[in-house]
């Protein structure tokens, strides 16, 4: 599962994703200078595998993580191959998550592909080239849908009637994702990949001055956003890579307590693209490792168990589960158990968010 950063030209994603992933992606101020996409594996930040570590004192320590991709900066046309359309448009079908970075701060150092600052028209140009491109793939697949529906094939008939009302609705600019589909049809319209369908998390970028406030920029692209139920990030991303270049974290944290932060806000734009993804995390927890693994919510523990190790899938008998929680509160496995607080689960359990598991299997 990955998310892809995208924005027009110049607008900071090279910078953001530097950030988030210590890679040093080519950052230049000139359109086009992320061609090929950059694909960094980002630690997640989550302070329950350090208190975990405390009781537990393991050799090492593994966090979680998730695939965070650059993408190039896109522009008008790109749906007609402009730029380097084409190949950006597929570099967004391969994510699973959008994270749409918009310019929201003033700078005469560093130019703006159309000119001039308005984030609510740079948000427009990128969905409508997303859309332009999800009219031309919906109907492609509708003139293959609708000879099948001539022969009153009934699920073929069920399809025609989706594909007109998405068509309908990209007509009128209306993403796929704000329309609702129930479970058997959502099957259908996800296998289609329309780009427009993918979850959205909004980073406004900032200057250092209004990152506690925002600005009439960030005013402005929230208000526009009113009618849709999406996330709207505020970060300025020059001061996140000033705070990534410090060394220490005794350092990073008096910096950040000094601008009036208590975590850099690229650690809350990690946190809210693993959500984003439907990602959670459940630990194993040992004096060799204690490694925080991830699963899809709503993960089985045989799913979770074959995350480890395809084995454990395979020959599953049972997992032993402890809450985070009670694991935190009784801080020892030992006492959990005498206190009768740790739990037998069968394949069929759900995974819940946190949990510290051991698996039992035979192969």
């Amino acid at each position: 599962m990955k998310a892809g950063i995208v924005g027009l030209p110049n607008v900071g994603k090279s910078t953001l994703f530097n950030c988030l992933s210590n890679a040093k992606a080519q950052s230049a101020n000139f359109p086009f200078c992320t061609i090929e996409p950059n694909i960094g594996i980002i630690n997640v930040p989550d302070m329950r595998i350090l208190e975990i570590e405390k009781i537990v004192s393991p050799e090492k320590v593994i966090p979680a993580n998730v695939e965070i991709v650059d993408i190039a900066g896109l522009v008008k046309g790109a749906s007609k191959g402009e730029g380097l359309g084409n190949q950006f448009l597929a570099n967004i079908r391969e994510t699973d998550a959008v994270i749409h970075l918009v310019r929201c701060f003033d700078s005469d150092k560093i130019i703006h592909v159309e000119g001039s600052i308005d984030p609510v028209r740079d948000k427009e140009i990128i969905e409508t080239e997303l859309l332009i491109k999800d009219l031309e793939i919906a109907e492609k697949k509708l003139e293959k849908i609708d000879r099948i529906a001539k022969t009153g094939n009934k699920e073929a008939l069920k399809e025609q009637s989706i594909l007109n009302l998405i068509i309908d609705n990209l007509k009128k600019y209306n993403p796929v994702r704000c329309l609702k589909f129930n479970e058997e049809d959502s099957l259908f319209v996800n296998s289609i990949q329309f780009l427009s369908n993918k979850p959205v998390l909004y980073v406004c970028n900032v200057d250092e001055k209004s990152l506690a406030d925002g600005n009439s920029h960030v005013k402005k692209f929230k208000d526009s956003l009113e009618n849709e139920d999406l996330d709207v990030l505020t970060l300025a991303v020059a001061t996140e890579a000033e705070i990534n270049e410090l060394e220490s974290y005794d350092d990073r944290m008096v910096f950040l307590e000094d601008i009036g932060l208590s975590e850099p806000g690229s650690s809350k734009l990690i946190k809210k693209a693993y959500e984003m993804l439907n990602l959670q995390t459940f630990f194993t927890a040992g004096k060799k490792e204690v490694k925080a693994w991830t699963i899809q919510k709503g993960n089985t523990a045989s799913q979770a168990a074959g995350v480890i190790h395809s084995d454990f899938e395979k020959g599953f008998i049972k997992a032993e589960v402890i809450s985070y929680e009670n694991f935190i509160s009784f801080k020892s496995e030992i006492k959990v158990r005498e206190a009768g607080k740790l739990k037998i689960e069968g394949k069929d359990y759900v995974v819940k968010d946190g949990d510290i598991m051991h698996f039992r299997f035979n192969v």
